[in-house]
C-alpha cells in the first residue's frame, strides 16, 4: 500500500487524478506486489519558485534494494514529467517504512471507502 503526497505551488496546472493514476500504474509495473496507491496532493498559495516536491513511502521489502529504488525513482520522474507542462524545480523522495508501520482499512459497516 503505497503512499503519494504532492506538495505543489498552485501556479502549477496538474490533472491530479490523472497523475495519482499515472503514479500507481508506474510502481506496480515495477512491483506487482505494491497495490493501490494512498494519493494526496497538498496546493501551495504561498511560495518563492514554482516547485513540485513528491513523496513516496512503501512498505520495506526484500526486493526493494537500492538498485530497485533508483529504477523505481528514474520511472517515477519520467511518468511525473509528462504531466508537468511548465517550468518548475522538482523533486522526488522515496522512502521506506519502518517493521512498526501499521497500515490497513477501517471499514464501518453501511459505509464505504471513497475513491474518486
Amino acid at each position: 500500500m503505497p503512499h503519494v503526497e504532492i506538495k505543489y505551488s498552485n501556479n502549477l496546472k496538474l490533472d491530479m487524478l490523472s497523475l495519482f493514476d499515472s503514479i500507481e500504474k508506474t510502481i506496480n509495473e515495477k512491483d506487482d506486489s505494491a497495490g493501490e496507491c494512498k494519493s494526496r496532493a497538498y496546493p501551495c498559495l504561498e511560495y518563492k519558485y514554482s516547485h513540485l516536491l513528491v513523496n513516496i513511502a512503501l512498505l520495506t521489502k526484500s526486493h526493494r534494494d537500492k538498485i530497485f529504488t533508483k529504477d523505481l525513482s528514474k520511472k517515477i520522474e519520467k511518468t511525473i514529467k509528462i504531466h508537468l507542462h511548465q517550468s518548475a524545480y522538482f523533486s522526488l523522495n522515496i522512502e521506506y517504512s519502518s517493521s512498526y508501520y501499521t497500515t490497513n482499512a477501517h471499514l464501518v459497516k453501511g459505509d464505504k471507502l471513497e475513491v474518486l
